[in-house]
This record gives C-alpha cells, structure tokens and sequence, in this order.
C-alpha cells in the first residue's frame, strides 16, 4: 500500500498490531485514535481476502489467523518550498509508505531457547 502519511506513524500501529489475532487486530485498528488505523484496517481486510482468496474452502474466521508479518518501508517523498524570512525557503518534505503485512494461521510450534545452542552459561553448567 502506497499512503501518504508518515512510515514513523504507521510503525507505531504496525508495532502494536503485530503478532496478533486477526480479530484483535481489526477491533484495535477500528478503534485506535490514531488517523492511520483506517487505511490499515483496510488493508488488513484486504490481506485477510487475498488468504481466503489462495486458500479456497477455507473460511478466515475458522482458520485462526495471526498478523504472522508486518513492516513499514518509506516510499515516495514529495519536496515542497515554504517561503521562510529574508528570502530564504524552508524545505518541507510530505512523507509516504508501503505496508506489507502477511497474514497465515496460527501454529502451535515449541518456542526455542532464547538465547540458542551455544550460550555459555549452560555450558558451564553442564560441566
């Protein structure tokens, strides 16, 4: 999605949705004050459709869906002048973003260790 506000601003929403049930997620976007929940509400619908779309049969709300991955890039940056005292032009840059989110359903994988096969302090335990 190309949308003219701010990756800064919808990173703080893409955070905060990230991970979640995809019902969680669409009830928390309807209703967060922030201005880019409704555009991303939108296109999480969106990516709720194009699963139910690639998985025919299959109904979303049975599947258990999670937001498995989101994340915000910057895209196209329009450069304006403001005029500014003495002659001079202030530059003003009116940012915008792509969001790319995968939705999938809900897995129930064993967790591994944090800090993985090779921590040194369960090695010196071990010994």
């Amino acid at each position: 999605m190309n949308y003219p506000t701010s990756p800064r601003k919808m990173r703080l929403l893409a955070d905060l949705i990230r991970g979640m049930a995809v019902e969680n997620a669409l009830a928390t976007l309807e209703h967060h004050p922030k201005h880019p929940a409704t555009p991303m509400g939108k296109l999480l619908k969106s990516a709720i459709n194009n699963w139910e779309q690639k998985n025919e049969g299959t109904s979303a709300a049975d599947a258990n869906l999670v937001v498995k991955t989101i994340f915000v890039d910057g895209a196209r940056t329009l450069r304006r002048m403001r005029p500014a005292p003495q002659g001079r032009g202030y530059r003003i840059r009116k940012r915008s973003n792509h969001v790319t989110i995968i939705v999938d359903t809900k897995t129930n994988e064993v967790s591994k260790n944090v800090y993985g096969s090779n921590d040194k302090a369960s090695k010196n335990n071990h010994s």
